[in-house]
């Protein structure tokens, strides 16, 4: 692999910090935030079926109604230029035998009706079997919620890489985000729930020094 590229990656990395307030009058270009978007949309997810929506939240007077439930997102509403809220889908449309599943396959990925027949029966014994994901509603949302992180840590990642701050939210109250969005029109919780936040722009001040484990502390060879 090419040493320079190696570093700048690691740089950016190094780079990337939680972001509690951004620089308000700093606005990252379209351009750039459809390229972040790009990436979130292009993660990879199990089975391929991409159980997840991003929400960009612009509006104003949308962010001061979500800050009131959002705890974590106090500095970070107001300054951000753009703010992300990323759903999860819900039991109802990640079950085996559901509309949306049957038809991510066959009009998504475009597949021939007997491997749709034959991924659903892997599907259905991974679910059922490997990971009872519909022992109940909660582990099946807790599962799509687990890919959503995929799809997150690549935005943060590439957005470090072109020089934009971010931070991951997960300071908010569910039971009462989620009806407030669905009252504004932006969920429909039958289908979707709120995974997590992001937030997204230029910092307002350097961070404190990186810290980590050592390499050696968190990796184990065997």
């Amino acid at each position: 692999m090419n040493t320079a590229l190696r570093k700048q990656i690691l740089d950016a990395f190094n780079f990337r910090h939680a972001c509690k307030s951004f620089d308000a009058s700093r606005k990252i270009s379209d351009e750039d935030f459809d390229f972040i978007l790009e990436a979130g949309r292009l993660s990879p997810s199990s089975f391929g079926f991409e159980p997840w929506k991003f929400l960009v939240i612009q509006n104003p007077d949308l962010r001061e109604k979500i800050k009131t439930v959002s705890w974590g997102a106090q500095g970070q509403l107001p300054t951000a230029s753009h703010f992300v809220i990323i759903l999860a889908r819900k039991e109802n449309s990640m079950h085996y035998e559901s509309e949306y599943i049957l038809d991510h396959m066959r009009n998504v990925k475009q597949l021939p009706e007997d491997v749709v027949d034959m991924i659903s029966e892997f599907y259905r014994d991974f679910q059922n079997s490997n990971f009872r994901l519909t022992e109940s509603p909660r582990a099946m949302f807790d599962w799509a919620c687990k890919q959503t992180y995929i799809a997150l840590g690549n935005m943060m990642s590439v957005a470090a890489q072109i020089g934009i701050d971010s931070c991951p939210i997960e300071g908010f109250d569910r039971e009462k985000l989620e009806p407030l969005m669905e009252q504004e029109g932006l969920l429909d919780m039958s289908e979707f729930g709120v995974s997590v936040m992001v937030a997204f722009g230029y910092r307002e001040n350097e961070p404190y020094p990186k810290t980590r484990h050592r390499q050696e502390a968190v990796v184990e060879w065997h």
